[in-house]
This record gives C-alpha cells, structure tokens and sequence, in this order.
C-alpha cells in the first residue's frame, strides 16, 4: 500500500509553526501509513523562521520553503489581519504547484490538508484536488467556540460584532461557564477597519471541514469541548468533529527545551547555570512572547515592582521596534539604558535577579528553580506553564491572549490575575494602552510566588497534561480517532 500524503500549511508565525510541525511529528509517529509535506510560507521580515522546522531526523517529513509573492507589501495592509490575508492568499497557486507534483508522484497518494486556523483559503485549493480538509487550531477550544459564536452572531443575526468596543457588555458564549466581557475580546473582533470580517471569514470555512484539531486536552477544558462536541452532534451549527491532542509542546524532558542554537548556546548556558545555583521555586520568570516588548516608563514600573517584591527574577526584556515598523522586538544592546538608575547594582549585582534579552521559555519554565511566571499568556505559553507545574499572573498584550488570561483567572482558577484587559496593538506601534503601575505589579507578584492554592491546581492539572498524551489518554485516544477519519474520508485508492 502507498503511503498516504498529507499537506500541512501552518502560518507564518513562529507561534503556529512550531506546534504545527509538532502536530505533523504525533501523526507519523502513531501511523507508518502517513508521510507528511509541511509548505512553509515566511514573513519578509523573518527570513529566519522556516530555520525553526528543520532539524527533523525522519525520511516521512519533508518541508517545501515557497517563495514570498512580490505583491505582497506589509507597508501598505491595513492591519495585521489584512497582510496575514493577502500574504496565505498570494501562496495559493504555489501552493497548487506543489500538491499537483505530489499527486504525480508514484510512491504517495495525496490524503488531506491540514491548515492552520488562518491559512483556510487553502481548503479551495484542497477541494481542486478531491481531497478533505481538516484545520489545526493553535490555540484553546474556548477560543474556538467563541469564534464560532460570534461568526454566527454576524451571518446569522446580522450583529455588528466591532460593536463590542469599548462596552461593557457580556456575552453568553456556550464554550464558557461564566459570562465573558466585551473588554476581553481580541483587538481583531473589535476592529472596524475590516480585521474583523476577515477574522470570522475562518471561522464560517472551519464549518467546510472534515474537523478541527485542536491543541488542548479534555481534561483542562472539558466544559468547551462537551459544548463543541454538543454543537457538533446536533447538526444545527454545521461544525464538525472536535479532535483535542494537546499539549502539543516542543520541550525535550532531559534538557526541558529544544530553544538552543549555535547563535545562542552561550546565552543559554549562562541562564541555566544561573538558574542552577538558584532555591527551588525561588525564582519569578518574567517573558512576554515573540512580540512583547514595552515602552520605556512601563519597563521602569515592571523593574520598581521587581525590586520592592524582594523575589528572585529572570526577566525577558526587548527593546521595541521602531514605531510604524512590522518588525520584531530585539534584545537591547545596554539594558541600562532604560532602566531605573542603579536597579542592575541593587539586584542583579546582588544576586538577586538575572536581565537577559531572548529566553529559552520551555527550557527556563521546566527548571526546578523557577516558581513563578508572569506571561503573556499566548496559549502555547500557558501549555507550556501546565506541562511544567509553573503557576502564571497574567499580562495579556494581544491575539487571544485577553481570552486565555480570562480562561485561566475565572474559567479555571489556573491563574493569578494581574490584568486581564491590558492591551496594545503591536502592529506599527509600540505604544501602551495605559501604565500597569509597580503597586498593582508587585502585588501580582506576590501572589503568584505565595498563592499556594493555585500552585496546588496547577501541579495537579501537570499530571493531566501529561497523562493526557500517554497511551490510553484522552488526546492520545482523540489522535487516533481523527486518523482513523482521515483514512476513512480520504480518496479510495489510499486504503485499497
């Protein structure tokens, strides 16, 4: 029998990659049946990202880099949702290209698409070549019922969802128990400059599936996906099965992290020797992402809040781009320069804490020293703080993440919250919306550090995390489940 040939397009953010090509890894691993072709698409800007997909040992995943399409100009898009759009769009003949020499080969057979939760124009590309299509959706089953939710909301009862902004509104979404705020919506439903048609434009081809993986396990959000399943069942909403495999996480147990590189392997001895010599849950991690970054009077209250806490701190700290740039935070040159006059001589001088630029997150999180993580709360972050026990305070900043900070704090008591609704658009801007004072910082910090309570649910919800990917457990049990779709709805010369 010929192995069946699945194509994989995951989106061009390092965030979505890196779970998708962990996804592709689960599916060869559980079916000697199944080959994969990831298609890497990659932003101008980060030329670097297609580098984080290879180091795969297997013959069964092959990764095809396309080029940029030249009309795409992130300069002139409206809005970070609108480029995303036009850059997955402009893929789509070399995407066709690409499948069309797959199907002429003799040793596969061309099985399904997997597409990221924002690549789904590529669902028509999969129905020109007769074959199902499933989406990989990166972040939580909550999200993915609230997407579903408000895309009703606007084809069914014509609501205006950018209505939203600035209310104080709640909502009933059946994916969550409590009502959900309208000040914890993500900035793109609340955009009235057509981010937010776009956005739920997903939502509606999610429905065209044959299912949605979703990276989650049953037993962190059981109450979402039973509503999912429910809303599937009944035929009525038109969504398809619900595959929960997660945590889908790139952490290697012995050495807690796959982050090193040659470019950064003395960076990354220096932070685990200091952590080593470093009490057991001692110390507060603070990271915020591949895209968080704060302006200088923010930074100047986080390091007051550090220091007056008394807490041991690693801290994550990157200098923003340029205003109006689409680029990405970088390290600073000399933290100094930003920083309150003295505070490296008070404590790191002391001790006390560790500055550096770029972290090893995974790595850092499943350290035995650390207690603590003040997070972005991007949802590969928060899975990574369960897979590693680590309590979070929450400081949302974009995407979801005002979702997943909600969901932690008052869905499932995961969580200390330190803002729910902080937000800052970090398209062309690196402004914040509001100062987070020391005051309010420290407190969270001392909560996160001393709440023995929620430390109690998170190292609890540890050992479901990780049962939940062993044989016999529920994602593992799910994994198998949507395979088994897959062949069955896949073309009939593939099970012949």
């Amino acid at each position: 029998m010929k192995e069946a040939e699945i194509v994989f397009i995951p989106s061009p953010v390092i965030g979505h990659l890196v779970p998708t090509v962990e996804m592709a890894k689960h599916l060869i691993d559980r079916d000697e049946r199944l080959s994969i072709t990831v298609l890497l698409m990659k932003l101008p800007n980060d030329a670097k990202l297609a580098s984080s997909a290879y180091g795969y040992d297997t013959s069964r995943i092959r990764f095809v880099d396309l080029p940029t399409p030249t009309q795409v100009d992130p300069e002139l898009a409206k809005s970070a949702m609108h480029y995303l759009s036009d850059l997955v769009h402009g893929h789509k003949t070399l995407v066709r290209d690409v499948v069309a020499d797959i199907t002429r080969s003799h040793s596969v057979r061309l099985a399904g698409f997997v597409v990221d939760m924002f690549c789904t124009t590529m669902i028509d590309v999969a129905n020109e070549f007769g074959v199902p299509s499933y989406v990989f959706f990166t972040s939580s089953a909550s999200v993915l019922g609230l997407m579903l939710h408000l895309q009703s909301l606007q084809d069914t009862q014509n609501q205006d969802i950018t209505e939203f902004k600035d209310s104080d509104a709640e909502l009933l979404v059946p994916a969550f128990t409590n009502p959900v705020p309208a000040k914890v919506l993500p900035n793109v439903v609340l955009d009235k400059g057509g981010s937010c048609t776009l956005f739920l434009e997903n939502a509606q081809k999610f429905r065209e599936t044959k299912g949605i993986l979703v990276n989650t396990f049953t037993e962190l959000e059981s109450h979402a996906i039973k509503s999912l399943g429910t809303l599937s069942s009944d035929g009525n909403e038109n969504i398809p099965p619900v595959y929960p495999v997660g945590p889908i996480l790139n952490i290697k147990e012995e050495g807690g992290g796959g982050e090193a590189t040659h470019n950064n392997q003395q960076q990354y001895d220096a932070i685990m020797s200091w952590l080593d010599d470093q009490p057991p849950s001692s110390v507060l991690f603070l990271c915020f992402g591949t895209m968080g970054c704060f302006g200088d009077n923010q930074v100047k209250e986080i390091a007051h809040a550090l220091e007056s806490s008394g807490h041991r701190f690693l801290w994550s700290l990157r200098r923003p781009p340029p205003k109006g740039s689409m680029d990405f935070p970088h390290d600073y040159s000399n933290p100094e320069d930003v920083l309150p006059e003295g505070f490296l001589e008070r404590t790191v001088g002391k001790g006390m804490g560790k500055v550096i630029g770029w972290a090893p997150q995974a790595a850092v999180l499943s350290h035995s020293a650390v207690g603590g993580f003040v997070s972005h709360c991007g949802w590969n972050s928060t899975l990574e703080s369960i897979w590693c026990g680590v309590p979070v305070a929450t400081w949302p900043l974009y995407a979801e993440q005002q979702m997943n900070a909600f969901e932690l704090v008052r869905e499932l008591g995961l969580a200390v919250e330190l803002k729910l609704d902080y937000r800052r658009d970090f398209f062309r801007s690196s402004d914040e919306v509001g100062l987070l004072r020391a005051e309010e910082i420290e407190s969270g910090i001392r909560q996160v550090m001393m709440d023995g309570e929620i430390r109690k649910k998170v190292k609890e919800m540890k050992e479901k995390s990780r049962v939940a990917m062993m044989e016999g457990g529920s994602s593992y049990i799910s994994l198998g489940r949507m395979i088994g779709d897959l062949i069955h709805h896949a073309p009939q010369k593939i099970v012949e």
